[in-house]
């Protein structure tokens, strides 16, 4: 039987040494190498021999080719410098007599047609020789420093060889012999694709932003270390995603720092580190456990404060109704604590930790190339809630196997908040979408069991008012006498200035987000991204090796973050759901309001009671972000705002009349772009004449509308316009008020399209509004095309679905998926940018999952050797 290793025996293609036999030697006429003193076009100062071959596929490849050739023929003692020249782009490897150090990988003008070889003294040096010039452009500069993807790669820490396949959309499916190889492996090949933005990611989490971006970032570095994850790191946080997850994440993070390692030795750090003159920061265990993902809860706390102050200014019973609560309680005003002395400064104390930073400067002399962009967004660039998922028992479907469907909205992002995956090795099986600084699979099936999720909404922190003692700022009143704070200091380095001090307070509820002096208050916030095991989504690695969803259901008992409707189905028909999340249980309050922390309003410890199904018998189950509650369930687990949610409705009515599902009826609601909200809204312009043509024009055109945001329509493109008429500005999802003048509304409908899209009617659609855009964070010359788009706010094909799974246990090869806008952050990158118009056309690919499929659409093979 042929091993894997058999297999692989010969790990590169044909060696230099065959294609130089092919080769015509000839005398350099450029420069005699870096100080030989020669220019362009004189002789060679020292005798030189040039063999022009083939440029090779990959340069990075070539690299180990060349350096097997310079052993076989022994002519290192010979070799002063090797030059490599392609059509579009040479290599500059530096190295030292010893063997090579470190590489540039840089362009060259696409009239050199051949690859060079001299060979002339005592070192190898690969270098630029003087008759080359750089890159002048960022296309050209991208594309010199793409990671390998084919042939091998020697990796110091792996155990044994693996196998990377990539497939035509970009997907890498790892083959591993074991689970410390696999996930090491994960590491790797992620960082591969997005290493730029997984260092991005651990520098705002750790709060190091200002080291590279200078003063303005000290107000978000200060908060994220405030608000961070300080421990404790024992196995109650690392194996509490898994009975194995220290020794996961471990391996992981070795796999990351190879690739920063082999990157930085091989010229191919991503674009961005080159022109921001940055270097990536080594991983440790603790880096992929920052809680980013979990900073919602902060966003529970905004609304607390909103509220709050809403209370001091209308009372109770007012705010209340205009909060709109769902499900419906009447507020409850704690006792003791004064919203009246709340204002912008104490929500302020947060802000800092939403996302929006300056992204560094371009170092020269890319700062001179024009197109630099002055600041980006770490977050969401669009986010709308929008994330759908349903399970089909196989009583519903054609097959009789369960389908299983998610679109999680998340916001649309250059590159993807998702990264695709394939993980196999003996004892562990999965495919889908992870975020990429995290190992496993979060969203995806392992051949038995397929799941999707949503956010549930479910409130997972609360703001304590801490009576501070006037003698004493660092002590606050708990159980009738005074406790300590906790005081650390911290240092922050900031580029251009001194180092920053900071002092962080921590009372026995959290952080002290703000502190008021006249008042004599502390704002402290606790949350459950503080609890042990709360790191986002990791907790799908025990979800990555259940066997059904009995034992799915089990599994999500240790889920903690975010919170989610986990939907499943298995390969033996189950179906189910479950609201995941770690709840605090308050007794007796509703943790709608900020509370006094002197003792009365403490968590009693945290809920086991949420709402989760199993095979019901309907059939399906579906989740869309709405009110999940069962009749009878108390106290709340959240307040929404009122409904109507549109998208549950439409999902839950579409399923709830069908029968033979297929997989292409889960590709249709998927995409599905009716809006019942303007349905009844349409309502308005019909009944009545307006005496101006071209309002009646258009008021039977919305009349005679479907309520379908198809992207061609010209009448969805004029009710974008006025929903926001009639709701206010917004994009909410109420139909429209009965004591609106409909025909003023549709003039200034019309007013504000024409200054959108122009005079012409006939270029009128929705599409046009309707815009995704991916925009690089650095520099606009790496900005992806803007994708028109179907669909809007309240219909099941909203705004952020950039990644979709559709899973069909009667075909699990079949099953489909998309992740936009590419696999690969790289620009230049064959997989960068390459899923945008598949998103925007409503298309998917294949989730390759058996061997044999895999290499039936295997596009690229990488194997990591040990060694090196």
């Amino acid at each position: 039987m042929t091993t894997r290793r058999d297999r692989h025996q010969v790990l590169l293609p044909p060696t230099i040494s065959a294609r130089t036999r092919r080769a015509d030697a000839q005398r350099c006429v450029t420069s005699g190498g870096p100080g030989s003193g020669g220019t362009r076009g004189s002789p060679a100062r020292d005798r030189q021999i040039v063999l022009r071959v083939p440029c090779p596929r990959h340069p990075a490849q070539f690299r180990n080719e060349m350096a097997k050739y310079v052993d076989d023929h022994e002519a290192k003692r010979m070799a002063r410098y090797v030059e490599i020249r392609c059509p579009d782009a040479y290599l500059r490897p530096i190295a030292t007599s010893g063997g090579i150090m470190r590489t540039e990988h840089q362009q060259t003008p696409a009239s050199r047609r051949s690859l060079s070889i001299g060979v002339s003294a005592a070192i190898i040096v690969l270098a630029l020789a003087a008759c080359d010039s750089p890159p002048t452009s960022f296309d050209e500069l991208a594309e010199t420093s793409l990671p390998q993807i084919e042939g091998a790669i020697q990796v110091p820490g792996l155990q044994d060889e693996v196998e990377v396949i990539r497939d035509p959309w970009g997907v890498p499916h790892i083959f591993a012999d074991n689970l410390d190889d696999l996930f090491f492996a994960q590491g790797f090949v992620q960082a591969q694709d997005r290493l730029w933005q997984m260092d991005m990611y651990r520098r705002a989490g750790e709060g190091r932003l200002s080291e590279i971006l200078g003063p303005e970032a000290l107000r978000h570095d200060r908060v994220a270390r405030l608000l961070k994850y300080r421990g404790p790191w024992t196995d109650e946080e690392f194996n509490s995603y898994h009975p194995e997850g220290r020794r996961i994440l471990q391996a992981f993070t070795s796999g990351v720092n190879a690739y920063i390692a082999h990157a930085e030795g091989a010229g191919e750090l991503p674009v961005e580190f080159e022109i921001t003159g940055l270097r990536p920061l080594p991983w440790s265990i603790e880096t992929p456990l920052l809680r980013i993902a979990t900073a919602m809860p902060t966003g529970d706390a905004r609304r607390e404060l909103s509220l709050a102050r809403s209370v001091a200014g209308l009372g109770a019973a007012e705010a209340n109704r205009r909060a709109r609560p769902t499900p419906y309680r009447d507020l409850v005003v704690p006792r003791d604590v004064d919203y009246s002395i709340i204002d912008d400064a104490v929500a302020a104390g947060l802000a800092g930790f939403q996302g929006t930073i300056v992204e560094p400067p371009l170092v020269a002399p890319y700062d001179s190339w024009v197109d630099a962009r002055v600041s980006a967004n770490l977050g969401a660039r669009e986010n709308s809630p929008g994330s759908n998922n349903w399970t089909i028992s196989g009583s519903l479907t054609a097959s009789g196997d369960v389908i299983v469907a998610n679109d999680p909205h998340r916001g649309v992002n250059n590159p993807s908040l998702r990264y695709m995956v394939h993980l196999d090795a003996p004892g562990w099986t999965a495919i889908g979408s992870t975020e990429p600084v995290i190992p496993g699979v979060a969203i995806g099936h392992n051949g038995r069991v397929a799941w999707g999720l949503t956010i549930v909404g479910t409130d997972q922190s609360d703001i304590y008012v801490e009576e501070v003692n006037p003698d004493d700022p660092n002590q606050v009143r708990w159980n009738g006498s005074w406790e300590s704070l906790r005081v650390e200091y911290d240092t922050i380095l900031v580029k251009g200035a001194a180092p920053e001090v900071v002092e962080l307070k921590f009372s026995r509820h959290g952080p002290i987000f703000y502190e008021d002096g006249e008042n004599h208050k502390a704002y402290a916030l606790r949350s459950t991204m503080h609890e042990p095991g709360s790191t986002g989504y990791l907790g799908a690695l025990r979800l990555n090796v259940v066997n059904d969803c009995v034992e799915f259901l089990d599994a999500l008992d240790a889920w903690m973050a975010p919170t989610e409707n986990m939907v499943c189905g298995d390969a033996d028909g189950n179906i189910a759901w479950q609201a995941s999340a770690l709840s605090p249980r308050r007794d007796g309050w509703q943790g709608r309001l900020p509370v006094p922390g002197t003792g009365a309003y403490e968590w009693d410890g945290f809920r086991d009671d949420l709402p989760r199904e199993l095979n019901p018998e309907r059939g399906w189950i579906a989740t869309a972000n709405h009110d999940i509650h069962p009749d009878g369930y108390d106290p709340p687990l959240f307040f929404k705002r009122q409904g109507p949610f549109e998208r549950f409705a439409r999902v839950s009515s579409v399923l709830a009349r069908g029968s033979d599902f297929t997989v292409q009826d889960s590709r249709d609601l998927q995409h599905d772009a009716y809006s019942s909200s303007a349905a009844a809204s349409l309502e308005l312009f019909r009944g009545w004449t307006s005496d101006d043509p071209e309002l009646e024009r258009y008021r039977q055109e919305l009349a005679a509308w479907d309520a379908v945001y198809d992207r061609d329509d010209r009448a969805a493109a004029i009710f974008g316009h006025l929903r926001r008429i009639l709701s206010g500005g917004g994009f909410g999802q109420r139909a429209a008020p009965t004591d609106v003048d409909p025909e003023a509304a549709l003039g200034t409908a019309l007013e504000r399209l024409r200054e959108q899209q122009g005079d012409d009617p006939a270029q009128w659609r929705w599409g046009r509004t309707n815009r995704s855009e991916f925009p690089h964070s650095l520099v606009s010359a790496y900005d992806l095309p803007a994708a028109e788009r179907l669909g809007g706010a309240g219909t099941v094909a909203a705004v952020g679905a950039t990644f979709r799974e559709i899973i069909d246990f009667s075909d699990l090869d079949g099953s489909l998926a998309t992740n936009a806008p590419g696999q690969s952050g790289r620009p230049g990158s064959p997989f960068y940018g390459n899923l945008v118009q598949n998103w925007a056309d409503q298309e998917y690919f294949p989730m390759s999952f058996s061997r044999e499929a895999v290499e039936a659409n295997a596009a690229y093979r990488l194997t990591l050797v040990p060694g090196g």
